[in-house]
């Protein structure tokens, strides 16, 4: 989606220097200037507009740590009874 909102940053910015309502850049510099522009734009458009989506990752993601981190205590009690019983019957 990023990528997306990249790409149509891009062609917007080229449309715009090529009709001359936006500078060229310096000389030769053309190309980089639309990338760099493009660029700026969309940074701060991607992150308002893929907000939704980055708050349904971020939990997403926050679920799958918990989850790890539950199962590591169950390995954790599980080994600690096991050693216990061998220590009991030793």
């Amino acid at each position: 989606m990023r990528l997306g909102i990249f790409v149509g940053c891009l062609v917007l910015v080229a449309v715009l220097v090529n009709l001359g309502w936006v500078p060229a850049g310096l000389g030769d510099a053309n190309p980089a200037w639309v990338v760099l522009l493009a660029l700026v734009i969309s940074a701060p458009l991607s992150f308002v507009l893929l907000r939704r989506q980055r708050d349904e990752m971020s939990a997403q993601i926050a679920e799958r740590v918990a989850g790890a981190k539950e199962r590591l205590a169950a390995n954790r009690s599980q080994e600690d009874a096991a050693d216990d019983a061998a220590r009991v019957g030793s």
